[in-house]
């Protein structure tokens, strides 16, 4: 990113000679690279669904000739994008890691450097087969986290599953919470379609005409973000039947049940205000986040499941991305 008149945005061949400038870089610990530009250069801000299957092919077409790969993003994104790239990638075998930074490399006391810096160490050399985001000295699963804050350098965190690795004096990779490495055979997921998918924010107040609004043709999938573990209005009879007359056949959109809350779990049946919920259609999303559980439901989506058969996977750990216990 560069500032200019109209804010900070990307500039080809910025990142390319701050890279050639960190003499931290061409010492013998450090894996030898290779910077790959993806063009346009993106503000995270402009990332749509098709970036995602752009940087998955970029991984997969060069999956033999690296160790592992670094994605330099934007953070606004940045954990849709990590999300994304878990189900796009099955059968991963090594660390992808995703990282950026709060303050522009141009920045004197850009948080930028050590993160590029470590990301390509571990990408070379750490046991770690996951999709990840690398911030402020913490390794996490990449479809765990999430943005919680915009002005700390501490700007991601996990609310549900520990870091992979920690990384201080010495490099701490928690070797119990890695998934086992995929068979290694790594080709991009086939999208065949671009569904119409959206979040659903509850607030105090949202009514049946809204909701039915939201759910109308052509919605197809929603990650409905609730209360707590899962709650939602119950005593709105109408609110109530928009939501089942679009889960109901013919139009049978997916609903997810995802917590408005940073760590936690859906647990759908434990207020009647969430079993409310559930005999309308709505599936739980158990402790995904609403990024996971949004990627996961656009790719499975796009994949040409039938709607039954993405409920089912829905509930199905793929990734990483949920715990059933």
């Amino acid at each position: 990113m560069v500032k200019t008149a109209d804010g900070y945005e990307p500039q080809p061949g910025f990142l390319q000679q701050h890279i050639a400038e960190m003499p931290e870089l061409r010492r013998p610990e450090m894996p030898d690279y290779e910077v790959v530009s993806l063009e346009p250069l993106l503000d995270s801000a402009d990332m749509t669904p098709d970036d995602w299957v752009r940087i998955a092919g970029a991984i997969a077409l060069r999956h033999d000739d690296y160790a592992g790969f670094v994605v330099v993003h934007g953070t606004d994104t940045m954990a849709y994008t990590a999300s994304a790239l878990s189900f796009l990638l099955p059968n991963l075998s090594k660390p992808v890691i995703l990282t950026g930074s709060q303050l522009s490399l141009g920045h004197v006391r850009s948080d930028g450097r050590e993160h590029i810096i470590t990301s390509i160490l571990l990408a070379g050399t750490a046991p770690v087969p996951e999709v990840c985001i690398y911030f402020a000295s913490r390794l996490l699963r990449g479809n765990r986290a999430q943005k919680i804050h915009n002005h700390d350098f501490v700007a991601f965190d996990s609310g549900n599953l520990a870091p992979l690795a920690t990384v201080g004096v010495s490099i701490t990779i928690n070797t119990h919470l890695v998934r086992p490495p995929g068979s290694g055979a790594l080709t991009a997921a086939v999208l065949t379609c671009r569904p119409e998918v959206a979040a659903v924010r509850l607030f105090p107040g949202l009514g049946a005409r809204m909701m039915g609004q939201l759910l109308a043709l052509p919605m197809q999938g929603v990650v409905l973000e609730t209360y707590g573990v899962g709650n939602a209005p119950s005593r709105d009879p109408a609110l109530l039947a928009a939501i089942t007359a679009a889960t109901a056949a013919p139009r049978e959109v997916v609903i997810v049940n995802c917590s408005q809350c940073h760590g936690g779990s859906v647990r759908q049946t434990l207020y009647s205000t969430g079993a409310a919920l559930a005999r309308c259609g709505v599936i739980p999303g158990h402790d995904m986040t609403p990024e996971a559980a949004l990627t996961k439901l656009y790719c499975l989506l796009a994949a040409g499941l039938t709607p039954s058969e993405v409920r089912a996977r829905m509930q199905q750990d793929l990734a990483g991305e949920l715990s059933l216990t």
